[in-house]
């Protein structure tokens, strides 16, 4: 069969635009000519932007990874031909980037094509694999596919079926391209049906060691990256856990706040870093111009392997701030599809789905099935060698030009145990509604709310976006014989505690009844957002308790222990799989720590709170 459906890569590395989230979406007319939906949302200057502010807290599951136990099921000889595998069967097209995390959906196909031996043609999915990393290019393919489904014709011969994408830009893009989607086809709208697994490691917000040790130092600091995707939100994430202020006016300077410089694409972005890029800024308080001006030079960068490669390589002087090694499930990979085709299909998505996630579990257990990913990757991607793909599945420990150790790397696949955690169908139990997933989406969604209302007023309901029958079909043919890989914890160690890495830390406004621990009916937005930013981490929970200096010194500290530990329970019990209680550490200090002098009604409302520090395993 032949298609229409057209690659798009730019020069220099991986490509620029790879794993961006959220560019900007396109409209099909009778035509098929698109335009763009929210032009400027990535990487260009805004004059739309929110004033200064500390980003809303994201709170992802923290967890300690470990290495899952022998696997029951059998390992499959890796594929070697070559040969178009089904080519009886209908093709159906995917838009992929070029990302570790979907080694399993390679690996299940055997090639750009499913191969003869594949796991897709058993599976009787004749998949076609298509590198395509610009999003309004993959939001115009899923267009076309739409527009023959809309003229009443079963499949697409033009456009693609699928595309996948990270999981914390899906609320800006399903902002983007479903509403062009229901004016082409209204049944048509993209909905997540799975995933192929997550980035670990390799997306990175990198500064000096300074900000990593004392997240303070970061005021004033001027960071390059393609702006309004992943890799930037990681340090919006990390800038609500640590109470940092962010400009998002990327054409002003705060001195009290992070700052941007829009890069064209991630390689960009450490370019700018490395050759020293400086600019002339107004200077700026609270978003009002203060009549001076700033000569201020890059000194941070957001991206993704290889562009931390080259940032190590070519300058040095940046360690990894926070990166998806800490944040583990804030970018899982998810396959996006078309509602009608899916429902109309149902037995090649579930094909699809059980192929690619039988081919995550062969690639998790089989040092073979690894190394055929890592050669298909290559020969998919058009880019870097078998030998990259598969060092750079890991995390990396590399000296950078300055002799100073970096973390580059590191992604991992998922099998349909992990699918079912994911989207909380899994041990929890707990519905889509209350899954990792649901906080992935809605954390994210509202940061990029927040800063650009302008751009992104709003974005659809989980619900509307998102159907895991397919899953859940899976799940119900056959028993789940491997576990989802989840961090354990280990018991409290106050020494060895003490001398972790501090990820985040942040006070909390949680109200409770006076004098007790039980919470006010205002609480439960305020813990839901606190757990919602929590679970996408990998992080030890310190939950600290403080009081004002009303009262006895040691009824405070005993209250505000059992405040924390009404915090503790709160999430362990919302979760017991991603918050064992292993995984908390629980103290009271009382009034022996205020953050102001108990001299007034305001100033002991500040000290009475509960504070969240998270540490790295």
């Amino acid at each position: 069969m032949t298609t229409t459906t057209t690659t798009t890569r730019q020069p220099g590395g991986l490509t620029p635009l790879a794993k961006g989230l959220i560019t900007t979406a396109m409209l099909v007319s009778a035509g098929f000519a698109t335009r763009h939906f929210v032009p400027g949302l990535f990487g260009g200057k805004q004059s739309t932007a929110a004033p200064a502010s500390v980003p809303p807290k994201a709170d992802l599951s923290s967890v300690v990874s470990t290495v899952p136990p022998p696997s029951p099921v059998p390992t499959v000889t890796p594929p070697t031909s070559d040969k178009a595998g089904c080519p009886d069967v209908p093709e159906t097209r995917m838009l992929i980037w070029a990302w570790n995390a979907q080694q399993g959906l390679l690996f299940a196909n055997g090639g750009p094509e499913a191969t003869e031996g594949s796991l897709m043609c058993k599976n009787g999915v004749h998949l076609k694999l298509i590198r395509q990393d610009m999003v309004d290019q993959m939001q115009a393919e899923l267009i076309k596919c739409a527009g023959e489904l809309a003229k009443g014709h079963a499949d697409c011969t033009t456009g693609a079926h699928f595309a996948a994408i990270m999981g914390d830009g899906s609320a800006a893009f399903f902002a983007a391209i479903n509403p062009a989607l229901t004016r082409v086809c209204p049944d048509c709208t993209a909905e997540v049906i799975g995933s192929a697994g997550y980035s670990r490691g390799e997306d990175k917000f990198m500064g000096p060691m300074a900000w990593k040790q004392h997240p303070a130092a970061s005021a004033g600091g001027l960071v390059a990256g393609y702006l309004r995707d992943g890799d930037w939100n990681i340090a919006m994430k990390w800038a609500g856990d640590n109470a940092i202020c962010n400009n998002p006016d990327e054409t002003t300077y705060d001195p009290s706040c992070l700052n941007w410089v829009a890069a064209s694409d991630y390689i960009d972005a450490g370019a700018k870093y490395i050759a020293g890029a400086c600019e002339d800024r107004p200077v700026v308080t609270s978003g009002k111009r203060t009549g001076k001006t700033a000569h201020v030079c890059v000194n941070g960068v957001v991206t993704w392997t290889p562009g931390d490669v080259n940032v190590a390589q070519g300058k040095g002087g940046l360690v990894s701030i926070a990166s998806t090694k800490e944040y583990i499930y804030q970018m899982p990979n998810v396959i996006i599809g078309l509602r009608r085709w899916d429902r109309a299909h149902r037995a090649q998505v579930t094909g699809l789905l059980r192929a690619m996630t039988d081919g995550g579990q062969q690639v998790k257990q089989s040092p073979a099935a690894r190394q055929r990913a890592a050669e298909i990757s290559a020969t998919v991607y058009a880019e870097k060698d078998a030998v990259y793909w598969a060092k750079y599945m890991e995390v990396v420990n590399d000296k950078d030009k300055l002799g100073q150790i970096v973390e580059l790397g590191g992604s991992s696949v998922n099998n349909l145990a992990d699918n079912l955690h994911l989207f909380g169908l899994g041990a929890d139990g707990r519905g889509v509604q209350k899954s990792i997933f649901a906080a992935t989406y809605t954390v994210f969604g509202n940061i990029v709310v927040h800063y650009y209302p302008a751009l992104v007023p709003a974005y659809p309901k989980l619900e509307t976006i998102v159907d895991t029958s397919y899953l859940q079909e899976l799940a119900a043919q056959a028993p789940v014989v491997v576990p989802a890989e989840i961090p354990a914890y280990t018991a409290a160690d106050p020494v060895n505690d003490a001398a972790k890495e501090v990820v985040g830390r942040k006070n909390w406004e949680i109200n409770f009844e006076s004098g007790s621990d039980r919470f006010t009916p205002d609480a439960t937005k305020v813990l839901g957002e606190l757990y919602d930013q929590t679970v996408v981490t990998r992080t030890i929970v310190e939950i600290n308790g403080h009081t004002d200096a009303d009262g006895d010194a040691e009824a405070n500290r005993e209250l505000s222990r059992r405040r924390a530990l009404a915090v503790r329970d709160y999430m362990a019990q919302r979760s017991p799989v991603s918050f064992p209680l292993s995984r908390f550490r629980v103290m009271g200090f009382g009034e022996d720590s205020p953050i102001a002098p108990n001299d007034s009604a305001a100033n002991k409302a500040k000290n009475r709170r509960v504070e969240l520090v998270m540490r790295a395993k």
